[in-house]
């Protein structure tokens, strides 16, 4: 009995023994709990780490995705029929021949959001494909990012280049023939090429119909800076297609009008020889409804590259044609100005609620057209592109002034060298980080080398944009307003001018 009780103590005593010495069993128990833990601590820091990469993962996506949308806006302009711009890609979209009734002024979609889509330069040497005629396409090569310049070889054909110096020999010529050069201006004029009367019937036959109507001869005798037939031949060929029983002048009856109106003694009215000079220089042809188809498809093609909007570049200024003779040259300079409080751009200037005290242009890009090649010279160069900085004082080197193309211009860091149907793009302004023109890149610096030999013909494309984007929205509803209340009021053919547009506001 004792001996059974005692066998039961133990045995519970064993059960509730001394906490400080813990029992064997125990010890394992322990020891098996703590090689546990150590194993969790290691899944726990493999498993941090691994979310740390992810994290860094996430946002290199969101930084990479932010980038591309502040670089490329927030969207596209819409154009007025409703269709986004064409982009440029290795595929690209197709550019139909322009249509005439397709082509009229697009003002209406100005409640869009407004973006400013940019062409990505990826690295110096980097070459997309892009395709803006049906079934051809064409390279665009990345010749610097500071400023963001591109080259696209073959842009124009050699047929379209010299439509394009026709048709401003012709707006120029017109007008020279009112005086009788010396003997020194005619060796100056020399390179000039001479327009046959097909060329002048084939160039003012806008519909290439074959046949000159009223409103084709009266089109081109208007423009903001002259007279593209001088008044004395626009009354002899208008009253030629009036004694017409058709109402049309055939390729016959132009050669014996045309020829009548420039025999010796017709034009009675005389212009000095320096605005002669000045405007055999520097032309304006008109791009819009009515004008050369040849005009119309560039103007297209620089919409479907840029991927803007067809209103921003039906708006602004018309394109520019410069002939540089044996030692002409063009110094250094920007082709847009930064924005300042007291500027105003002066092609929305109307728009504005305040007077400003100077105007500026307001150019966000510029497309330069070679239209023939030079035989020596002629180079278009950009003295500081692609520097790491930009510094005024840097631009005059050991007493040398780089902005003096003239003299420097063998020390331009890109020098472009003419080629026909070749095309330059460049943007002038840098992104605002919200898909809108930001400040001017100074980079874009650019001048024109001296033609050593040969005659050069450019051509130059402006998109104007405000820096304002609310101002550029206000000018487009003004525009948008005149267009309605001039809707039925004008002839087909009458042309709407830049400097109109402003002019009307």
């Amino acid at each position: 009995m004792e001996d059974s009780l005692e066998d039961l103590l133990e045995q519970h005593g064993g059960d509730c023994g001394d906490e400080d010495q813990p029992s064997a069993p125990e010890v394992k128990f322990r020891s098996s709990r703590m090689n546990i833990q150590r194993s969790s601590v290691c899944s726990r820091a493999y498993f941090v780490v691994v979310m740390v990469f992810f994290h860094v993962y996430i946002l290199n996506v969101i930084g990479l995705l932010l980038y591309v949308h502040y670089n490329n806006g927030p969207g596209e302009l819409v154009s007025g029929d409703g269709a986004p711009s064409a982009s440029v890609s290795d595929r690209g979209a197709a550019l139909p021949h322009p249509d005439p009734a397709a082509s009229d002024l697009h003002v209406e979609d100005y409640s869009q959001s407004l973006g400013l889509p940019r062409i990505e330069g990826i690295r110096v040497g980097h070459v997309q494909q892009v395709s803006l005629l049906p079934d051809r396409t064409h390279e665009m090569r990345t010749m610097s990012l500071k400023p963001l310049l591109f080259e696209i070889p073959g842009f124009l054909s050699e047929e379209e280049c010299r439509v394009v110096v026709q048709l401003a020999q012709l707006k120029g010529l017109m007008e020279s023939q009112t005086t009788t050069p010396s003997k020194e201006q005619e060796e100056s004029n020399q390179p000039l090429l001479s327009l046959s009367t097909d060329e002048v019937f084939s160039l003012l036959d806008l519909n290439q119909d074959g046949l000159l109507q009223h409103e084709e001869i009266v089109s081109h005798s208007r423009s903001q800076d002259g007279t593209w037939l001088n008044p004395d031949n626009l009354r002899q060929i208008l009253t030629g297609l009036e004694a017409c029983p058709t109402g049309t002048l055939t390729l016959e009856d132009f050669r014996r009008v045309y020829d009548a109106s420039q025999r010796p003694g017709q034009q009675q009215s005389a212009k000095p020889r320096s605005q002669f000079k000045q405007r055999n220089k520097n032309t304006w042809l008109y791009q819009g409804p009515g004008s050369h188809h040849v005009l119309q498809s560039l103007r297209n093609r620089l919409i479907s590259l840029t991927r803007l909007s067809s209103t921003l570049v039906e708006l602004s200024e018309p394109l520019q044609v410069i002939r540089y003779e044996n030692g002409d040259f063009s110094n250094a300079h920007h082709d847009s100005s930064p924005p300042q409080s007291e500027t105003t751009c002066t092609h929305t200037r109307m728009a504005g609620n305040k007077s400003a005290l100077t105007e500026i242009s307001c150019r966000y890009l510029t497309m330069l057209f070679y239209l023939s090649s030079v035989e020596e010279g002629g180079e278009t160069t950009f003295p500081v592109a692609d520097n790491r900085t930009y510094e005024e004082q840097a631009l005059v080197q050991d007493g040398v002034d780089l902005t003096d193309t003239k003299e420097t211009c063998g020390r331009g860091n890109i020098r472009m060298k003419p080629s026909v149907g070749t095309a330059l793009l460049w943007y002038n302004h840098l992104s605002d980080g919200r898909g809108w023109m930001g400040e001017l890149d100074e980079y874009s610096l650019h001048g024109e080398c001296p033609v050593r030999r040969g005659v050069k013909w450019t051509a130059n494309s402006w998109v104007n944009v405000d820096p304002d984007h609310q101002q550029q929205a206000r000018y487009q509803r003004l525009v948008a307003k005149r267009q309605r209340a001039k809707s039925g009021m004008e002839e087909h053919y009458q042309p709407l001018s830049h400097s109109d547009l402003h002019q009307d506001l």
